[in-house]
């Protein structure tokens, strides 16, 4: 006779874990756990509650089998990977799609029913002689309208420990939801481990996401990019569900900007990798509320954001005190901190550019390591990887916005910043003229060079819509039609800003310094309430030489030349009009659903831009517009 979903359940797990689950009534919990249990056969099963206790019998499970090991500052662990299972896996990271789907040629899909079958061969009997951790979760704040339950199957301590400290638990809300739980699914093993504890069979490494059932399957890996659920492969489903329902789920960092008597305005930024989001949301006189990912709705006609998280996950390469006081200081501190392929030397944590002399041996992601050690294939080994990373509560935080982190009914968006790196075009920044205006010219027209650090060939131009192209899990056409519809129902508009931290002159030299970054956020916070007029150019709207040279003086007491002002804020009107057609071809031959619109608003840009040109010339000074 067959046994029902909770019965196998009874008769798999010990009675003190059995009566955890029992208590949720949530009969497609209780089916997805038992066909997964039955699928895996782990040995030995854990579920975690939100209590104290549970949470350390998992910190405790991460050293006891050799995933973590202690450091000397209490609260300090560090995890190694792979040495070939650093990153986030692109080519193997796949959405599933039933026959004749198509999400267009920028995302990386694989037929359901094969990726399912393929998956489940991979996953069946991986937890034998291992512990299974059931473990639950909410993305966004408690019992809010962001919240969004989800749970996570892992056989990894150190994933178990990492969601910890990157989000909210959840089971008293599986338990007060109940069968209304609308919850995502994260099914994760490491596979078989080699002697270091770290995943072996790196070539059946595997990352599939299931939009239909809203389950995210990964295997043979251990790197949090591709093994922490909620992370950025919860945000894939987050970001169909959002187009579904017609909100925004956003890989952009959420901050308090302070204005003039008290005054607190939120801002979000999508910026890609190594291009300023980190620094500008830790900027030490602002407040952070995240770093990473954030849900945007509409609230009564005002668009509300909240962190989804409540952790960071983030990349060491380069904090040194100097630039990162903040980071520096919660990573000195006995804080709880997970260390990720840095080098360890006496219990002490080291990384590349963090300032400080690196000793010439110690422990790394390759094992022993000393200075001038090579890999496989005659590449010299760094002492810490450049994708290293820390994992640490925002809690640790001391410029953290506690309150709005918590608020279940997020904070209201003042503005948005878009932010790439560009050494020739887009100002240091701008505002859009509307909503429509800022969505195409500033978001889904965001390139970004790369740099030698990371791909060997600088200045290459990657086109990157609102910084989400590697996580959409819809067509990108879709994503911009849901994104222009969002703000037509506003009755608040956020307003859009475009920024560039890295303007070069003709040899070269930079045009900003690192911190002039905070003067642009003190403008756009004036902006957002109408306290300081702006200059109209064709590509929007840039700040007057007189607001700005107030601004540095008071933020950063520091003099502001009308030289670097003119060079800064000049027009290019020859690289505006090369982007608007690199932009434009790429919706037109490679975006088959892109929204008419998009190609008007361009066009209107275009145009203003030739009769710039007309009147003036080919480089346009801000105080041509000024005087105009």
């Amino acid at each position: 006779m067959k046994i029902t979903p909770i019965e196998y359940l009874k008769e798999r797990l010990e009675p003190e874990q059995f009566k955890k689950i029992a208590v949720i009534n949530n009969s497609e919990l209780h089916e997805f756990l038992a066909k997964y249990i039955k699928l895996l056969n782990p040995s030995k099963i854990f579920v975690a509650t939100d209590s104290h206790e549970d949470e350390e019998y998992i910190r405790k499970k991460a050293i006891e089998y050799g995933e973590e090991k202690s450091l000397a500052t209490p609260g300090h662990t560090v995890h190694f990977d792979n040495y070939y299972d650093q990153a986030r896996d692109k080519a193997n990271t796949k959405i599933l799609v039933p026959k004749g789907v198509d999400l267009g040629s920028f995302i990386n899909t694989k037929d359901r029913e094969e990726g399912l079958r393929e998956i489940h061969e991979l996953m069946e009997d991986i937890m034998v002689g291992k512990e299974l951790f059931i473990l639950f979760f909410v993305l966004g704040p408690k019992n809010s309208v962001f919240t969004i339950p989800a749970v996570q199957l892992t056989d990894s301590a150190y994933v178990a420990h990492s969601e910890f400290l990157l989000y909210r638990k959840g089971y008293e809300e599986f338990k007060r939801l109940g069968r209304e739980a609308k919850f995502l699914k994260f099914v994760h093993s490491a596979g078989e481990l080699d002697e270091r504890k770290r995943s072996k069979n790196l070539d059946k490494r595997r990352i599939y996401i299931d939009l239909e059932s809203e389950t995210v399957y990964s295997v043979n890996t251990q790197y949090g990019g591709n093994t922490i659920g909620l992370k950025k492969l919860a945000f894939r489903l987050t970001i169909r569900r959002a187009v579904k329902e017609g909100w925004l789920s956003e890989h952009m960092f959420l901050m308090r900007v302070n204005g003039p008597e008290g005054r607190k305005t939120y801002f979000t930024g999508a910026f890609p990798s190594m291009c300023g989001k980190t620094s500008t949301s830790m900027i030490p006189w602002e407040n952070i509320v995240g770093d990473d990912l954030a849900f945007i709705v509409d609230m009564k006609g005002e668009a509300r954001g909240a962190n989804v998280e409540a952790g960071v996950f983030g990349i060491i390469h380069g904090i040194n005190k100097e630039d990162d006081p903040i980071i520096w200081e919660v990573l000195h501190s006995p804080n709880e901190i997970i260390f990720s392929n840095v080098l360890i030397k006496d219990g002490k944590p080291y990384w590349t550019g963090m300032g400080e002399e690196i000793p010439d041996k110690g422990e790394n992601h390759s094992g022993k390591w000393w200075k001038g050690k090579k890999d496989a294939e005659g590449n010299e080994i760094p002492p810490s990887h450049k994708n290293a990373r820390f994992t640490v509560r925002l809690d640790a935080f001391p410029n953290l916005d506690k309150e709005a982190l918590d608020a279940p009914c997020g904070v209201k968006i003042g503005g948005m910043i878009y932010g790439g790196r560009d050494k020739d075009t887009w100002p240091p920044v701008r505002e859009a003229f509307d909503w429509t205006h800022g969505v195409i010219t500033m978001g889904a027209a965001l390139e970004s060079e790369t740099t030698a650090a990371t791909l060997g060939k600088e200045g290459v131009r990657q086109f990157n819509p609102m910084s989400i192209l590697d996580f959409l899990s819809v067509p990108i056409g879709e994503y911009i039609q849901n994104y222009i519809r969002f703000g037509e129902r506003l009755r608040e508009k956020p307003k859009i800003f475009a920024v560039n931290y890295f303007l070069r002159d003709e040899n070269g030299n930079w045009l900003n310094d690192k911190l002039d970054k905070a003067v642009w956020l003190k403008w756009m916070e004036l902006r957002v309430h109408g306290d300081v007029d702006a200059i109209e150019t064709p590509i929007g709207y840039i700040p007057k030489y007189e607001d700005l040279k107030r601004l540095f003086k008071q933020v950063l007491n520091k003099e502001y030349k009308r030289e670097d002002y003119e060079k800064q804020f000049m027009i290019r009107v020859p690289e505006l009009l090369a982007k608007i057609d690199r932009i434009e071809r790429i919706y037109r031959e490679k975006v088959k659903d892109t929204p008419e619109v998009l190609f008007r608003v361009l066009e209107e840009e275009r145009k203003r831009l030739l009769e710039a040109r007309k009147k003036y010339e080919d480089y346009i000074s801000p105080f041509q517009f000024e005087r105009a």
